[in-house]
């Protein structure tokens, strides 16, 4: 196999080495997604297979890859605190640039794609390795990236309202599952954009949005008589409502029922933070 100088590649503007197979230089890129190095995972490895799937150099490849990325999805799940969670999360952000690929101009079978978008869910929902920045080696970020694929496989056409709301649900498993550490590198905002993008869609009604925020809501208020820490128990889903009704607020192209979903936010965040509004007594 060439030895490739991935460096280079990145400097001469991504240009497809001449000298080697594109099966062999994928095989390594992959490879490099999972290396704890972030200069050679973040730096190299995905940006030179995200600018090459967007130059459309694996149109003719791009089941294949997206079948790769899967399989990446499984390596090391499971597990905590070990290096392998860099190809699982890596894996899910590649996966999300395949569909991307996809949704602009169709190239994957629609049922090829509701396979992709099971294996992501499955994987975040599986995933135990939940740390955001390691020191000395970068973003591991797992919620954060399963999250980006959510919003992308919401913006596939292939996606229609069932597929839609187990998104939806997805999200919600993900905010109301107790984590032996908080999330705390902005993962509920990403969720939260995910949600936007469901939104967007305009496919799911407020008759499914609502008891499904009720839902988040009635988690965030738990209080658990076990002696565990409550915040491990409400933290993601309180800072998650707060998120989702910010970016609905402020946030561009907003869905056509926002109206309606303002009404059950707010009656939601003043349940879920009514001790903020409560005045003092005299």
């Amino acid at each position: 196999m060439v030895e490739v100088d991935w460096k280079r590649v990145q400097d001469d503007d991504f240009r497809v080495p001449a000298d080697a197979s594109i099966a062999d230089l994928t095989e390594e890129l992959t490879v490099m997604l999972g290396d704890p190095d972030p200069e050679r995972r973040d730096a190299l490895a995905y940006p030179t297979l995200a600018t090459w799937i967007e130059r459309g150099v694996y149109d003719d490849l791009l089941a294949g890859l997206g079948d790769g990325m899967v399989a990446g999805l499984q390596i090391g799940l499971g597990g905590t605190d070990d290096d392998t969670v860099f190809r699982r999360s890596f894996s899910a952000l590649i996966l999300a640039e395949c569909v991307t690929r996809d949704n602009g101009r169709p190239l994957v079978l629609g049922g090829k794609i509701l396979q992709w978008g099971d294996a992501l869910v499955t994987w975040m929902l599986r995933e135990r390795d939940l740390r955001g920045y390691v020191p000395g080696k970068g973003w591991a970020h797992a919620i954060a990236h399963g999250a980006d694929g959510i919003g992308v496989f919401a913006q596939s056409p292939h996606f229609g309202p069932p597929e839609l709301t187990v998104l939806l649900d997805v999200v919600a498993d993900v905010l109301c599952t107790p984590v032996p550490q908080p999330l705390s590198h902005g993962e509920e905002d990403r969720l939260a954009a995910a949600t936007m993008a469901v939104l967007r869609r305009n496919q799911v009604p407020v008759t499914v949005v609502e008891p499904w925020i009720n839902r988040i809501a009635e988690h965030a208020q738990q209080q658990p008589d076990d002696g565990t820490d409550p915040f491990l128990v409400t933290g993601h889903a309180q800072a998650f409502l707060r998120a989702l009704y910010l970016q609905l607020a402020l946030g561009g192209r907003p869905p056509s029922t926002r109206a309606d979903l303002m009404l059950v936010l707010v009656g939601a965040l003043r349940v879920t933070n009514s001790h903020y509004f409560d005045p003092p007594n005299a």
